[in-house]
């Protein structure tokens, strides 16, 4: 998600990864508009590592204005010191099905992208990337615009469109998904065969935004047969509160599920994000967040008037305002090479939104199991 806001109020696993706690090594920051190959570097929403190739893809959330919608692939040299350089090896525009870049909105707002999420399946050597999609319904202007699961390959180009469940399908009428709140996570599971995505905030009948206080907000994780590209279950998540009070009051504030990774064994890697107007920094939490057991509510047209009998469990892996450090906007996480103690690595992306007072963080864990 990209923070529309004015610049004074902006402060594939196969088997199920042990993880109890993680040790922070280091952060790394990409300086802000960085050139690479006739683009701007920015807007990074998500990283995925492709360990046969020793590369990183990274997502830009440019929604074609700055340069063409794209993904950059990039080189990160990392040890038990740290994230000790990053060098952008590569980027590559993302193709429709008619092997044409993305319009940007004054070109084509019905067919303009919001990039997100990306990840890398090995297995079929394909990716799958999440665009958010656009709704704008104000007087005079009605802009609808579904979100979106394509698989693509390492070369940009358009494979197949997941099929969407009804209930994500954009409306003019107060129901479906939010504008800039729906597609942000996406993870393959089940050795490549299933897809999970995460939405980011409540869809309108399932309730209201995320609080101050709330603790009945509810958004979904949707799961994909890979092979028919349907959308076989869903399941409820349960969104904390807001971190800090906006200032002024009254003022923008979210909590969302900005990324979603799979550990294998029905459990994700999820994260909350939670921002504030008047604060620079975002909240960042990390869960290890068990599917297997939830309830199936892809029948249920409104969690918020039928809660869900078993919602996904959960437990509090970081809060990373414990680190007692400045964290941006994180929107990716991933996993990265082992480390030579035999210990695995997450790392974690900060989108600046392509705003001078935010960062291209790059944070380096160290996985206790």
């Amino acid at each position: 998600m990209r923070f529309l806001l004015p610049i004074f109020c902006l402060l594939v696993q196969t088997a199920a990864a042990q993880i109890d706690s993680l040790h922070f090594l280091g952060e790394y920051d990409v300086p802000y508009n960085a050139p690479f190959h006739g683009t701007t570097i920015g807007g990074l929403s998500g990283i995925d590592y492709d360990a046969a190739r020793k590369v990183y893809y990274l997502i830009s959330d440019d929604r074609s204005d700055v340069n063409p919608a794209r993904f950059y692939t990039a080189a990160i040299t990392i040890s038990h010191k740290g994230i000790l350089g990053i060098r952008f090896t590569n980027v590559t525009t993302f193709l429709q099905a008619n092997g044409q870049p993305y319009p940007n909105a004054k070109q084509d707002p019905a067919h303009t992208p919001d990039p997100e999420a990306l990840r890398y399946n090995p297995r079929l050597d394909r990716m799958a990337w999440s665009s958010e999609g656009e709704r704008i319904v104000t007087p005079g202007k009605v802009v609808l615009e579904d979100p979106a699961v394509t698989l693509i390959t390492r070369g940009g180009k358009y494979v197949d469109t997941m099929k969407l469940p009804d209930q994500l399908q954009m409306r003019q009428t107060p129901e479906g998904p939010r504008q800039n709140g729906v597609f942000e996570g996406v993870a393959f599971a089940d050795g490549g065969r299933s897809l999970y995505v995460s939405v980011e905030e409540p869809l309108y009948q399932d309730g209201p935004r995320a609080g101050l206080k709330d603790t009945t907000t509810w958004t979904r994780i949707i799961k994909f047969d890979l092979k028919t590209r349907k959308p076989v279950e869903q399941y409820a998540w349960k969104l904390g509160p807001v971190a800090r009070p906006p200032q002024p009051a009254g003022a923008f504030m979210i909590n969302g599920i900005p990324d979603i990774m799979s550990l294998g064994d029905g459990k994700l890697l999820l994260l909350e994000r939670s921002f504030s107007s008047g604060h620079m920094a975002c909240t960042i939490k990390v869960f290890i967040a068990d599917v297997s057991k939830a309830s199936d509510v892809s029948t249920i047209n409104s969690l918020q008037a039928t809660p869900p009998k078993n919602p996904v469990k959960s437990r509090l892996l970081l809060n990373m305002d414990k680190l007692g450090r400045y964290v941006d906007n994180i929107e990716g996480v991933t996993y990265g090479p082992t480390l030579k103690n035999g210990h695995k690595t997450l790392l974690f992306v900060a989108d600046n939104n392509f705003n001078p007072l935010q960062k291209t963080q790059f944070f380096l864990f160290e996985v206790f199991p």
